[in-house]
């Protein structure tokens, strides 16, 4: 049976729609089976980071309302036949999603993924507890300041409060995914330190995504930056960070010019 992670945040804008399509493409590349889905029904941009806009023509609420077969909604990646994309609804409202519905399309891609990895929108309403709600483990997107980190710690509080496992009385393993990190920066204080936002959320580090052009331009090109984008920093930063969530020990730096500083902060396994 298949893994199933939920990217998620409190805040927007913190590149969890990047994150996912980056972590999915490189968990593909590394030769597993992987869909991934878009929960933000309504907005709708997995597609387009994916490059598959023009090939949508069923949705994630199609299958859950039983007009299409799972199947006929699934979008094969372009360049690697093991990336699977399930998209949102651009003109139905998030309450077209129902806990039964979701439940259904879940059990059915674990029994023909490695890893489903749900895109979920930002905040706590109803389509962010659904992408979480059936999650064995969650990737936590923040960037380091301080209204992303109080809003990621209330996703850590719904994470162990609404969904199945928290129910069943178990503790869903979470990782943090720090983006957007400028060492210079955060050196002059103009954005939070490392041990700062590890400090206040208190989950393991999964991986620290630096400040780049590289992964708007890869957005921008309906590439994930983990295709386009291979020699890039962030690139290597969101390879390595998938490399951890398959459970293999990847030593935590950031690949750039930066690396001295950060090695030393940092000269440890990740957790």
């Amino acid at each position: 049976m298949g893994k199933v992670i939920v990217v998620t945040s409190g805040k927007g804008g913190v590149g969890k729609t990047t994150s996912t399509a980056a972590l999915g493409a490189a968990l593909a590349r590394a030769k597993h089976n992987v869909v991934v889905i878009d929960f933000d029904v309504g907005l709708r941009n997995l597609d387009l980071v994916m490059g598959a806009e023009r090939r949508v023509v069923f949705d994630l609420i199609n299958v859950v309302q039983g007009v299409a077969k799972l199947p006929q909604a699934l979008v094969r990646d372009k360049r690697i036949e093991t990336l699977y994309l399930l998209p949102a609804s651009q003109t139905r409202d998030k309450d077209a999603l129902t806990e039964d519905g979701v439940a259904r399309v879940i059990t059915e891609l674990r029994a023909k993924f490695d890893w489903v990895i749900c895109d979920s929108p930002a905040g706590i309403e109803r389509g962010a507890t659904l992408a979480m709600r059936f999650a064995d483990e969650a990737v936590i997107v923040a960037n380091p300041e301080i209204s992303s980190v109080r809003d990621s710690d209330r996703i850590i509080g719904l994470l162990d409060s609404k969904t199945v496992k928290a129910e069943r009385g178990e503790r869903i393993q979470k990782h943090l995914l720090i983006t957007r990190f400028d060492a210079g920066r955060a050196a002059r204080g103009e954005m939070l330190a490392i041990e700062s936002v590890l400090e206040i959320l208190s989950i393991p580090l999964l991986g620290i995504i630096p400040e780049s052009e590289e992964v708007l331009r890869a957005s921008n090109l309906g590439a994930p930056i983990t295709i386009c984008g291979q020699q890039s920093a962030a690139s290597r930063a969101y390879v390595d960070a998938a490399r951890r969530l398959t459970g293999e020990t990847v030593k935590l730096t950031i690949p750039s010019h930066q690396q001295g500083f950060l090695n030393k902060l940092f000269g440890r396994r990740a957790a």
